[in-house]
């Protein structure tokens, strides 16, 4: 059983490779197979926060070549970080944390090209949860420029719990919304701060959207479908950004 490099298949090269800690995206078990390898699989991923996902045969062929025996794991480019070290590290250096959350982007290029932006326009760290998300593949990462191995990815089990850790923490929640009467820039931009993006077509989750401190739009000239998501996430960060360089200057993440 072989590893490309993308996928380990096979039960004993995933079983080692989860044993050894290696960063896995998503795991896939066929239908039907039970036993010893189906509770492994399940309490590890539960444990490690792995997203496990059941597929009948038919489609485990199609998506895995050669003799994957029924299991198969995706390998994760990325080093995930805990949030719940990233973010109290920010405040003790001094930073004004800025987060995004990302609920619902299924397209692993508009996800690459989230994570760009926020790169270069200064957001600390990108949350995302184990489900209803593209997966951070070789494809997010190409489309990212290489971002996603730079700005701290932090996977999460609850995007709602981790709304409500992060407003514990200090940290305001702005949600974007077409349906919102305040636009962007008439936020405060300058405090601690988390911004969920929403896919163009659902938007942001009830769940979140109700939670969140404010809810913003995006000013349109004219009357049309929504932006893009990497799109309007693109003017989101610039807007924080030139908020928090007329506040901070050059070191937009510090305070003064």
């Amino acid at each position: 059983m072989a590893a490309t490099s993308q996928w380990i298949i096979g039960r004993n090269p995933v079983e080692e490779a989860l044993q050894s800690g290696m960063e896995i995206e998503k795991i896939f078990l066929q239908q039907g197979i039970t036993g010893e390898v189906e509770k492994f699989l399940r309490h590890t991923c539960k444990d490690r926060g792995i997203p496990l996902s059941i597929v009948p045969k038919d489609k485990m062929r199609k998506m895995i070549s050669g003799a994957h025996q029924g299991v198969a794991a995706l390998i994760a480019p990325v080093q995930y970080q805990v949030l719940e070290q990233v973010l109290p590290d920010l405040f003790e250096s001094g930073k004004v944390p800025l987060l995004v959350m990302i609920d619902g982007i299924q397209d692993a290029r508009n996800l690459g090209a989230i994570a760009r932006s926020a790169w270069v326009l200064g957001v600390d760290a990108l949350i995302v949860g184990m489900k209803n998300n593209a997966p951070i593949n070789e494809v997010a990462v190409k489309a990212s420029a290489g971002a996603l191995l730079k700005l701290p990815v932090c996977r999460v089990s609850s995007l709602v719990n981790t709304l409500l850790y992060v407003q514990a923490s200090g940290c305001q929640v702005y949600a974007s919304d077409l349906q919102a009467d305040t636009v962007l820039d008439e936020l405060e931009l300058t405090e601690p701060l988390m911004v969920i993006i929403g896919s163009e077509g659902e938007g942001i989750q009830n769940a979140l959207a109700k939670r969140a401190d404010r809810q913003f739009i995006i000013p349109q000239a004219r009357s049309f479908d929504s932006l893009n998501a990497s799109v309007a996430s693109g003017i989101i960060f610039y807007e924080i950004f030139k908020a928090r360089i007329k506040s901070f200057g050059p070191e937009t993440g510090s305070l003064r």
